[in-house]
């Protein structure tokens, strides 16, 4: 039998996937329509425009569980909406993932881009309390990341796997960011100079990769920083202490899609749950969750357990 959901939103983007979003949500409400114990009273929301999904999230304190369906970037704007609502009264999430990177979906241990089995594992699944970060820039409203912040390089990359996303390239997951990776791989020849506090303690120099990561993966399975936890109350930060030549980079972005590029004596693996960083450039590439943030001054920090998630109940994480 399946878990009660309660109340049940789920919030779909069509668009996803190649626009197999559509099918994957009316999949969704066939399904959650036939197992009337699943749920108290369901309604699917289908998106229109960007921030449409925070917009309803926001709106969500009624409901006991939002499914959000789509990629990492619904994912992102349904997380933004739920941390909206007081916490007393903020619904738990649970995702069923149709994208392209799916790098909530990895760190989650859940099925991605099949909707049947990905709302099997919602409706057998477990609640576990999950981290989120919060950053702000230049001194702006902050807003909320469930997997993915970074900087640099690999941030001009995830923004132009958007781009090429939007632009309808066939590629997808960790091929499409190898692609624009080695594509984009020149404009990190100098490099961006940055000030940096991690728990107080001051950093500085030049990076081509300065990644603040919730869960392990980036850019559809790239392994940035294997060890981190979305439960250990910590942010995982992994950034390069010197600019290396383009055949040394190449090399090391080989190796970050396994994990292996963490044994590089120019890549420095940290942890924080607070943590300051300004670029000397008025504008550096910045992706949160694979969306555009612009600014050059940026305050980071974790929030602890933040959001109740429904997991798949084989998932175990360190805490």
């Amino acid at each position: 039998m399946p878990q009660q959901l309660g109340k049940t939103l789920v919030i779909a983007n069509p668009m996803a996937h190649s626009g197999k979003g559509a099918s994957a949500a009316d999949f969704v409400e066939r399904l959650l329509g036939s197992y009337e114990s699943a749920t108290e009273g369901f309604e699917v929301y289908r998106t229109t425009a960007p921030l449409d999904a925070t917009l309803r999230a926001a709106e969500a304190a009624p409901y006991d569980t939002v499914i959000a369906l789509g990629g990492d970037g619904v994912i992102h704007e349904v997380v933004v909406g739920l941390m909206r609502i007081a916490p007393e009264e903020r619904p738990r999430l649970a995702i069923v993932a149709m994208g392209s990177g799916n790098d909530f979906a990895r760190t989650l241990g859940a099925t991605f881009n099949d909707p049947d089995a990905a709302i099997a594992e919602v409706l057998a699944g477990e609640e576990r309390a999950l981290d989120l970060g919060r950053v702000s820039a230049d001194g702006g409203e902050a807003t909320y990341f469930a997997e993915t912040l970074s900087f640099g390089l690999d941030a001009a990359i995830a923004l132009d796997t958007t781009d090429r996303r939007a632009q309808g390239t066939s590629q997808e997951g960790a091929g499409l960011f190898a692609t624009s990776g080695v594509r984009l791989m020149t404009q990190a020849r100098r490099g961006w100079s940055y000030h940096a506090t991690l728990d107080g303690t001051a950093a500085k120099g030049s990076t081509v990769i300065f990644a603040i990561q919730n869960g392990p993966t980036y850019g559809g399975g790239f392994r940035i920083t294997p060890q981190a936890d979305p439960t250990d109350g910590m942010l995982d930060v992994c950034l390069s202490t010197k600019v290396p030549g383009l055949a040394r980079a190449l090399a090391l972005f080989g190796l970050a899609r396994v994990g292996r590029h963490v044994s590089s004596s120019i890549i420095d693996i940290r942890r924080a749950s607070s943590i300051t960083v300004e670029f000397d450039e008025k504008s550096v590439p910045c992706q949160v969750d694979g969306e555009r943030l612009e600014g050059s001054s940026f305050e980071v920090e974790v929030v602890p357990a933040a959001l109740r998630v429904i997991v798949p109940a084989t998932t175990r994480f360190s805490r």
